[in-house]
């Protein structure tokens, strides 16, 4: 009997591994069947938000490589309509925290990565050419530069992990954008669309997988079906209870906590009058 090569035992140890993420993901085992495996997909299924660090600094050339990550993400028309800002002061992280509503791992993380959306390059660019921008004054171009942000953070995020390191997004940034601008010193039309944490995780402190919706639930084919089964999103909060209790969380339905979040403007942290300090900002969105 022929003995497994490396390269075979390796790929069951993979596949494995996955199985086990899978599983913590949707909390039982009917995702499993069929899905393909390797390292890359284990990186991807292990994410989890980290919001404990120790102080230690970040190797050298890791901001530099998330960058050439964030970098080959793909972005609409090669507009690259996004900039980032990389903050390690510690005066700047407190205000940032203070804005964030005191999130203690904005201050303990190294690195705070705040991601912008950027359509001041192109208005200067066409300025200093005497050329019309008239189309950056449009919803679409706004929208081209935040999803453009976004997909680059994302992908820095997945080297971030692939290189032992804990990220954590923080959205909070939105709560207050002019003070964010004023902090970090952005012209106008450039937007903080969200804040990165990026350290090493706090051993001490272990944050398991986070279940997610069943497959069923987000995965439509060919055309939209029905988005919102009442039995899928039962299944799903008792899977989060569970969870939160693993978690030593308060137990709480997910369905409770996500419709708590859009109940009214007040449930936005102050986000409600985000179209106007976009306007403020130089963003017209006609």
């Amino acid at each position: 009997m022929t003995a497994p090569t490396p390269e075979a035992l390796s790929a069951v140890t993979v596949k494995d591994g996955l199985e086990k993420l899978v599983r913590a993901r949707y909390r039982d085992a009917e995702g499993v069947a069929g899905l393909h495996g390797n390292e890359t997909l284990g990186v991807l299924a292990a994410h989890r938000s980290v919001r404990s660090y120790r102080p230690d600094p970040l190797p050298e050339g890791t901001l530099e490589t998330l960058v050439l990550a964030a970098q080959s993400a793909a972005t609409s028309s090669n507009l690259q309509t996004w900039s980032v800002v990389a903050v390690t002061d510690p005066a700047r992280k407190a205000v940032l925290a203070e804005i964030a509503g005191g999130q203690k791992h904005i201050l303990q993380a190294p690195l705070m990565l705040v991601w912008l959306a950027d359509l001041s390059r192109l208005k200067a660019m066409a300025d200093s050419r005497g050329q019309a921008a008239e189309g950056l004054d449009y919803l679409e171009m706004a929208t081209v530069a935040i999803v453009d942000a976004a997909l680059a953070a994302q992908n820095a995020v997945i080297a971030a992990e692939s290189l032992g390191l804990g990220t954590v997004y923080i959205g909070a940034l939105r709560n207050d954008p002019g003070r964010v601008a004023a902090l970090l010193g952005l012209p106008k039309m450039v937007f903080a669309v969200f804040g990165l944490c990026v350290g090493h995780p706090a051993e001490e402190v272990v944050t398991g997988v986070k279940p997610r919706l069943s497959p069923e639930v987000v995965l439509h084919r060919e055309t939209y079906g029905q988005s919102a089964d009442p039995e899928a999103i039962a299944r799903y909060d008792v899977a989060m209870q569970d969870f939160q209790g693993e978690q030593g969380m308060r137990r709480q339905p997910w369905s409770d906590q996500a419709l708590a979040r859009v109940a009214d403007a007040r449930a936005l942290s102050g986000r409600d009058v985000l179209a106007k300090v976009l306007g403020e900002r130089g963003f017209r969105l006609r």
